[in-house]
């Protein structure tokens, strides 16, 4: 499959970006090519526009779904597993949000409760790093509950805050 210059363009920006975000290349690419395909897409169908193993692209599908954002569907006459993406953008940075939160950011709050707890136990670890931990604790969990907060918004009224911009940290300066 040969794809136009502007959709390959985004292809490999998309997989560029998420390298950056510390996503494998596949995985962004895929999710791209998905994310502009006007019809599901077979696995051998995207192996053969991005020119990549048939491994590394059933691997990437596992990990695209386990983010919710990749979705298997079948497609009438063809007994071939086939793939969508979401399309709304908010739906899909909400989604990797939830992921991030759940594979990064709980596990550390986890640890640093454990660390706040055990150093506030023991005498030999020092005030200043007792302080650090707390506050490091108290940061984490702050976070956590801002994120509990946004993700009870609906995306309609994100949109609106996120138009509010300048308004808003105008506000919050008085």
């Amino acid at each position: 499959m040969d794809l136009p210059v502007p959709i390959r363009t985004f292809v490999l920006h998309w997989g560029e970006m998420g390298t950056r975000w510390g996503v494998n290349r596949s995985v962004a690419q895929i999710h791209a090519l998905l994310y502009l395909a006007e019809r599901p897409l077979a696995a051998d169908e995207i192996v053969a526009a991005l020119g990549i193993a048939r491994s590394n692209a059933s691997n990437s599908l596992k990990e695209l779904q386990a983010y919710r954002l990749v979705d298997l569907t079948h497609v009438p006459g063809d007994r071939r597993d086939h793939f969508t993406a979401r399309h709304d953008p908010w739906d899909m940075l909400l989604a990797i949000v939830d992921e991030r939160k759940r594979r990064e950011l709980d596990p550390a709050i986890a640890i640093i409760r454990t660390c706040a707890a055990e150093a506030e136990a023991d005498a030999a670890i020092s005030a200043v790093a007792r302080r650090r931990l707390a506050d490091m604790q108290h940061f984490l969990e702050e976070l956590d509950g801002f994120y509990d907060r946004i993700r009870r918004v609906p995306s309609g009224r994100l949109r609106r805050l996120l138009k509010l911009g300048d308004r808003i940290i105008g506000l919050l300066k008085s």
